[in-house]
């Protein structure tokens, strides 16, 4: 589903996560990989040429976000690079990726880009920033295109909360700092790791989770 122009989303079934495609150049997360038959025949009878997809971002190495990594790199033929932050690029190479949570081994993959705060990753129409955001994992990262105000948040921020802090190398000091952040942030689309995309009243989210009101999401 198109949820902006050049941004679709195949929605997260069970436990995986969103997966966005950006002009049919850069996937941001691949899901835990169960699904992955079914988004790739998606991808292909939406006229996308996988030839095309150059990038594949993990915005944390937790395995409903970065299992499907390997079978998004086998069918593009290994052309598509695959990037997460330098803070979880260990985790996601050797495994430690919390997949016994979700009933399953991990899938080692080779990491070939690690990501840095500031980096940018264009796409015809995008330039997303990444910006560092550790809490949830050391290496999550968000992205955002500040023309566009558009901001993909992985599992830091959701339309009702933000990622949990209680898995190995999450921190609450750490999700706080992130999280204050992203409200200095000129963002008007908000397209999470999990759950709907919001429009509008981000930094009113963001401020009312600073405050309390709202809590920690088991993602």
């Amino acid at each position: 589903m198109q949820v902006l122009k050049g941004v679709y989303v195949f929605g997260g079934v069970g436990y995986d996560s969103n997966i966005y495609l950006i002009d049919g150049e850069i996937i941001i997360d691949t899901g835990t990989g169960d699904y992955f038959p079914e988004i790739k025949n998606e991808i292909i009878s939406m006229g996308f040429d996988p030839a095309e997809i150059h990038t594949i971002v993990n915005t944390h190495s937790h395995f409903d976000h970065s299992g499907g990594c390997k079978k998004f790199r086998d069918w593009l033929k290994g052309k598509a690079i695959i990037a997460i932050h330098g803070n979880d690029r260990s985790a996601l190479e050797h495994g430690e990726t919390l997949a016994e949570m979700f009933g399953t081994t991990p899938k080692v993959v080779t990491v070939d880009v690690s990501l840095s705060d500031k980096d940018v990753l264009r796409t015809k129409h995008f330039n997303l920033e990444v910006i560092h955001t550790p809490g949830h994992t050391p290496g999550s990262v968000c992205l955002y295109d500040k023309k566009k105000k558009v901001l993909f948040s992985g599992d830091t921020l959701f339309e009702d909360g933000f990622g949990r802090t209680d898995y190995p190398g999450g921190s609450d000091e750490e999700m706080i700092r992130s999280l204050k952040r992203l409200s200095r942030l000129d963002a008007e689309y908000l397209l999470p790791g999990h759950g709907n995309p919001k429009i509008g009243g981000i930094k009113f989210l963001i401020k009312q989770i600073l405050a309390g009101s709202l809590k920690a999401k088991h993602h």
